[in-house]
């Protein structure tokens, strides 16, 4: 009953406010681009649980998918720029100094990788935030770096919202 309670609560406060939901989209996918502030909020938990409330409102999916892209895409740009500002010095400050293998890891897949690695780097947890800045560090070139991010950033922000809002949208009709 609690549980019902708060979904229908969300589910209001989504479809009175839902000029915010493109701008809320658009902050949580830039946090969850940037090395630092991915760790503090789980913005890919909450952008998934926002893909469902778009899929149970009826809200148009497609300026919030666009502004969770651009979000996306803006957050590993200023992580690049952070990692071609500050090259290797950025692995002394915290969090990344308490992580000590994250960065090599990243560095490693990176290398590996290369410009395929930028846009699938989005698509692994840790290495989401810290494969811009390993780019930056390495001294990708920026239009190597940005068509390969914002390409991936389309990609990971409909991977995010659309399974629960078309995912709800055609369980309704299943079993309507």
């Amino acid at each position: 009953m609690l549980f019902e309670h708060m979904v229908s609560g969300l589910t209001w406060f989504v479809r009175e406010y839902e000029l915010w939901a493109a701008p809320m989209c658009f902050v949580l996918a830039f946090i969850e681009s940037m090395a630092f502030l991915s760790l503090l909020l789980p913005a890919t938990v909450l952008l998934l649980a926002i893909g469902t409330l778009i899929g149970a409102t009826g809200i148009s999916f497609w300026p919030i998918w666009l502004a969770a892209a651009l979000g996306a895409g803006l957050g590993d740009w200023l992580a690049y720029w952070i990692g071609r500002r500050f090259d290797v010095e950025i692995g002394q400050v915290w969090p990344l100094s308490r992580s000590p293998n994250l960065l090599p890891r990243a560095r490693a897949f990176f290398t590996r990788w290369g410009v395929a690695g930028v846009f699938l780097g989005r698509f692994f947890g840790p290495l989401r935030a810290t494969v811009p800045l390993i780019a930056g560090v390495c001294g990708m070139p920026r239009l190597r770096f940005q068509v390969a991010n914002f390409a991936s950033a389309l990609v990971w922000s409909a991977a995010m919202l659309a399974p629960g809002t078309f995912g709800l949208r055609w369980a309704e009709a299943f079993m309507g």
